[in-house]
């Protein structure tokens, strides 16, 4: 199947496909020069690629593990429990923004709960940017 081929039965662009196969994810059957061949499997590659991306692994992580189709159980583990606790925090940051909707303070900034929520959202901010603390305040 052609890159064309590919890129129209799999909705991922000829670009993506150039990438990834720069990357080692995938290859390509034609020498220099030649369109892009990729083997009947592509699909089925790219759906693999797509399944590790969703669960967060970085490309180069997909592609070790694509390499020789051994998977570190272990880091399977350990990105799972990632996924949990992320999941925890969206879910409470679900339940706060509901009840800010609802909330009958007049000032979202006053309401405990919504304190709560901004308290969680700036952990995860700040976890991710490298920082401890984040300080929320009502511009005056």
């Amino acid at each position: 199947m052609d890159i064309a081929d590919v890129a129209k039965r799999t909705g991922v662009p000829a670009s993506t496909l150039r990438y990834y196969e720069k990357k080692g994810l995938l290859k390509s059957l034609a020498g220099p020069g030649q369109r892009r061949q990729f083997a009947a499997d592509v699909a089925d590659r790219l759906a693999l690629i797509a399944l590790g991306q969703a669960a967060g692994f970085s490309l180069d992580e997909v592609g070790a593990m694509l390499v020789d189709l051994q998977v570190d159980r272990q880091m399977l583990i350990s990105k799972a429990d990632e996924l949990d606790a992320r999941i925890r925090r969206l879910q409470a940051m679900s339940k706060g923004l509901r009840h800010a909707a609802q909330c009958p303070e007049e000032d979202h900034l006053e309401c405990p709960k919504f304190q709560r929520l901004m308290k969680l959202s700036a952990a995860g901010h700040g976890k991710k940017q490298g920082s401890s603390t984040v300080v929320l305040k009502r511009p005056d």
